[in-house]
This record gives structure tokens, sequence and C-alpha cells, in this order.
């Protein structure tokens, strides 16, 4: 996979992909895209000690708290000094489901990682993980056999630049944090 390119590239590409941290993970099948001209991005007024790992080396992973709560795990994009990110938004369990029912403390395998939040606490992911490559270990990320079908819409959650449709998903999984609509 090239982090090079932009983040909407990127995002569309990591459909299918299947992502492992520590052998826990599963087929990625929802992302949005964030880039440095675009409000609603964490690197939109320029770089902070909090998302420093957002300006480069693209492939790096930028995980941030949300609401103090959730963490949220991001892949970086474009060259450094950009600051452009994918947001894994959502994945399919298929690998270590106890682990990640463990750790949500849910037992319905569509509950488990569908939402950023829920992704971070399934595949055990903390402020440790922030820097460390996307594609080495405790990172595995494996190509699909085939390209998956997409869905596009306007990311959600968000007040500011949410008219941009940088939001993908694998077309009817079940898996997804919300609909498209």
């Amino acid at each position: 996979m090239d982090f090079t390119q932009a983040p909407e590239a990127v995002a569309r590409q990591l459909i299918g992909w299947t992502l492992l941290v520590d052998g826990v993970g599963g087929v990625i099948v929802e992302t949005e895209a964030y880039d440095t001209d675009d409000e609603a991005s964490h690197s939109f007024k320029g770089p902070t000690p909090r998302n420093a790992p957002m300006f480069g080396p693209p492939g790096r992973v930028y995980v941030y708290l949300s609401y103090g709560l959730h963490w949220c795990l991001n892949v970086v994009c474009r060259e450094v000094g950009h600051g452009a990110a994918v947001l894994i938004r959502a994945v399919e369990p298929t690998h270590g489901l106890e682990a990640m029912r463990e750790r949500r403390g849910v037992h319905r395998a569509q509950l488990l990682a569908s939402g950023p939040g829920r992704v971070g606490q399934a595949l055990g992911i903390d402020a440790s993980f922030n820097g460390l490559a996307f594609d080495e270990t405790p990172f595995e990320l494996l190509e699909p056999s085939a390209p998956a079908k997409l869905v596009v819409g306007t990311r959600i959650g968000i007040t500011r630049a949410a008219h941009l449709p940088w939001r993908f998903g694998a077309a009817g999984s079940p898996f997804l944090s919300r609909r498209f609509s």
C-alpha cells in the first residue's frame, strides 16, 4: 500500500484489507479521510504535540483519545509535513474474536469493532501505538484477494466540513458503524 497518496485514495484502497494488531483484528470495512486543508482535520491549524504524528512520515499510526474515552486509530498519508490521515471507522472481526469480546465486554460480532472507538478498544489500541509503522509488528496488513465494492458518503460525527464525501465503506457490510444513505 502506498501511503504517500491523498487520504481519500488511501481510505478507498484500505477497504477490504485485513488489519491485525498482535494477531487480533479483521477486514477493514469503513474509513474516513482527513486532510490538512480540511476544517474537520486535527491538522487544520498546524502541528501540535497531540497531532504531530499526522505530519509524517506516511504509513505511521496516529492515535488520539476521543472525548477522553476512546482511542481512535488512523494511518498517516501524503508526504512528511503535510498533515493527512485515514481514520479506521469499522472492522469486520475475523481474528482473535475472544480477545475482542473480552476487551469490549460484548459478544455480538457486529458490535465488536463497528465505530472508531470500538475499533480502538477491540484491537487494544492506546497511546503507546502512536507513531508506529502501520505495516510492521505489532500491526499486520494483508491485501485482499479482490477489490471490495465501495459505498461513498459524507463523514459522520463531525460538524465542520461534514459535507465532504470522504467516508468509504464495504457495500452491504453488516459491520459498518452506520449505514450509508
